[in-house]
């Protein structure tokens, strides 16, 4: 049975009872995209065109120190640009940062580049004594 409002609950409503989860779904759904455009940009780098490779991936124990040289023969250690002249004494202090056991390098080359240019890196880390060098690839199943 239902009783007609009274004069005390008249312009008066009673609590809702039931959650309304629109307004945080669409929050969500804005932090997503967010999360989904911003997420390409933090990838940073060098952008260096690899070459192909049919190695497996390397078991790492320690942060490597990478070295980079773009299609331009420009030459990057860990991203900050380095010039030819200044890499013998950049690679030497990262040498001396622990002399027990070298850093593993990972050296990245455009595949425009030619073999000369490359070599004259390697015998630069191999003269710092940083013999650990991998050469990073790209993988042929990789898209």
């Amino acid at each position: 049975m239902i009783l007609p409002p009274s004069s005390r609950t008249r312009g008066r409503r009673a609590p809702m009872a039931e959650i309304n989860v629109t307004p945080m779904v669409d929050v969500m759904l804005v932090l997503l995209i967010i999360f989904m455009v911003t997420a390409p940009l933090l990838v940073a780098g060098v952008p260096v065109n690899l070459p192909d490779a049919r190695a497996k991936a390397l078991d790492q124990d320690q942060k490597p120190v990478a070295i980079s040289l773009d299609a331009d023969g420009r030459l990057f250690v860990n991203d900050a640009e380095v010039s030819s002249t200044d890499l013998p004494d950049t690679l030497t202090r990262i040498a001396a940062r622990d002399a027990d056991k070298p850093p593993q390098i990972f050296l990245r080359a455009d595949e425009a580049l030619g073999y000369g240019r490359v070599m004259r890196v390697m015998g630069e880390l191999n003269r710092a004594g940083l013999n650990r060098v991998a050469l990073v690839t790209v993988s042929k199943d990789a898209p």
